[in-house]
């Protein structure tokens, strides 16, 4: 029987019946369309709840360390520093779910864990000693609405993030969190006497060890779950040891809701909004780049409106963040590897995570039992999250075509350039205060370097040359010319031996014998 092609691409067989062929077209599409996603995978409640504490133990270090910094520095009281702190949590739980299970216009739906960002610490330190924190929430407030406003120029990259750009960021994202997890490691307070002691730096071995016989156990659940019980385990030798101490987890309310405006009203002052609106630019910068990383992890597409949604559920996030009392709100890297390392795409998973969030907003008393996790544990699981973002990144830049073009030196000069602020944290300290802003964060100095390497060398033909530069002449295939000379016309190869016209074998004498 006669076929013909549809515009579903989909091959129909003509039989008398016209009816039959529609039918069948109709059950091809409703085929299709049950096809899921890997991030739209629905597991146990059980399942949920264990990954998702997962992510939350994984991220909470960093998201109490921005309203601990913030809060000392404006010279708040302990118990306002505790607020800030549920205030953090509250608002990352909110920001959490709407990213991975979205509104209309807002959401990009991927496992993306949401927190207060850290890459305005310095700015809203600087602020907090003009007008203290309401001028920071009027600051976040005001810079993220303009931050909303432009997230529509930001969605029409993707086509300027190939693997190229994502597998740079993607390294680079692992091998800044890196230092992170050297800093747990060492016990996570710099002042403390016994930060860097053999007793922490032994924990966290303990710690990565488990992690990784946990992950050569053949049960699949074990092995996804091996950086919670490595966490769980570790806890409790810490405890049996003396390294820890659950004490001060019956000290303070049981249950609290947070203070809308708490702190005050917020202030707007033009040169806190310009410096915070840096802020959310490198915020969007580095969001992109986690939201294409994680994009390419869990192995779905990122279209242009997927990113916008995302960014514009960061930017939304930011704005009502400041209600609670908290700050900008950013996708945390380290739980893109967490999702890297355990293999678990689905974003319901992280919106129980984003639940446990607004849980412990609601209850300190939940809050308090997991900051009793010592750093040194968290530090040693660290090494395995972090280590295999950057081993994701080098995956991905293993696809990316060198021949013939200067790829190679992009991907050296922008994973270098995203390096200096981590070799040398006092890199920029001389330079204005936006410039320091943008590039103390690695992950964007490199994403921003990759991204205009990117169009200079790719996109943009002008003014390059057909002559190889010497980095992408040492990774072809060279021969010499005078190798060439003492070949004659007719010589060929033939099974790795060489032959000339007449068929006799030329011996080819071995480098050495020279």
């Amino acid at each position: 029987m006669p076929k013909q092609s549809t515009e579903t691409g989909q091959t129909a067989e003509f039989n008398a019946s016209k009816g039959r062929e529609e039918f069948t077209l109709a059950h091809a599409d409703e085929e299709s369309a049950t096809v899921a996603r890997p991030e739209d995978e629905k597991l146990s409640v059980g399942a949920n709840i264990a990954y998702g504490l997962q992510h939350v133990l994984t991220m909470y270090g960093g998201i109490v360390a921005v309203p601990l910094i913030v809060g000392q520095a404006a010279g708040l009281s302990p118990s306002d520093v505790g607020l800030l702190v549920t205030a953090s949590l509250f608002a990352g739980g909110l920001a959490t779910i709407l990213q991975t299970l979205g509104l209309p216009f807002f959401g990009s739906r991927l496992p993306l864990v949401q927190g207060v960002s850290f890459s305005g610490v310095a700015t809203m330190v600087a602020i907090s000693g003009n007008g203290g924190i309401p001028s920071i929430l009027g600051a976040v407030i005001a810079a993220s609405l303009i931050g909303l406003l432009i997230t529509p120029v930001f969605s029409r990259i993707t086509r300027f993030f190939p693997p190229l750009v994502t597998g740079i960021v993607i390294t680079t994202i692992g091998l800044t969190l890196m230092p992170v997890a050297a800093f747990w490691a060492m016990g996570g307070n710099s002042s403390s006497p016994d930060f860097g002691s053999p007793a922490n730096i032994q924990l966290a071995a303990v710690t990565l060890a488990i992690v990784l016989l946990l992950s050569k156990v053949g049960s699949a659940s074990i092995s996804r779950l091996s950086i919670l019980l490595a966490l769980v385990i570790g806890t409790g030798i810490a405890y049996a040891v003396g390294m820890t101490d659950f004490s001060q987890v019956s000290n303070g309310p049981f249950f609290a809701l947070p203070t809308i405006f708490h702190f005050g009203y917020p202030t707007f002052e033009i040169a806190a909004i310009i410096s915070m609106l840096i802020v959310i630019i490198v915020t969007l910068v580095e969001t992109s780049a986690d939201i294409l990383a994680v994009g390419e992890i869990v192995e779905t597409k990122v279209d242009s409106r997927r990113l916008g949604d995302g960014l514009r559920a960061d930017m939304l996030s930011s704005i009502l963040a400041p209600i609670f009392g908290s700050f900008t709100q950013s996708a945390f890297a380290q739980n893109v590897g967490l999702v890297a390392v355990t293999g678990v795409k689905s974003r319901y998973v992280v919106a129980t995570g984003g639940l446990f969030l607004v849980i412990l907003g609601l209850l300190p008393v939940m809050g308090r039992v997991v900051a009793a996790v010592p750093s040194s544990v968290l530090g040693g699981a660290g090494i395995v999250l972090f280590g295999t973002v950057a081993a994701s990144g080098i995956r991905t830049l293993s696809k990316v075509d060198y021949q013939n073009n200067m790829n190679l030196v992009i991907v050296a000069t922008s994973i270098g350039f995203g390096m200096i602020p981590i070799a040398s944290p006092g890199f920029y300290e001389h330079f204005p205060a936006w410039v320091a802003t943008i590039f103390h964060s690695g992950i964007s100095s490199a994403a921003l370097m990759a991204i205009v390497l990117n169009l200079l060398f790719n996109h943009v033909k002008a003014g390059n040359s057909d002559q190889q530069s010497v980095f992408v002449a040492a990774t072809e295939r060279t021969i010499r010319y005078t190798d060439i000379a003492r070949l004659h016309d007719g010589d060929y190869f033939l099974n790795g031996k060489l032959y000339d016209a007449k068929g006799v074998e030329i011996p080819m004498i071995p480098e050495a014998a020279h």
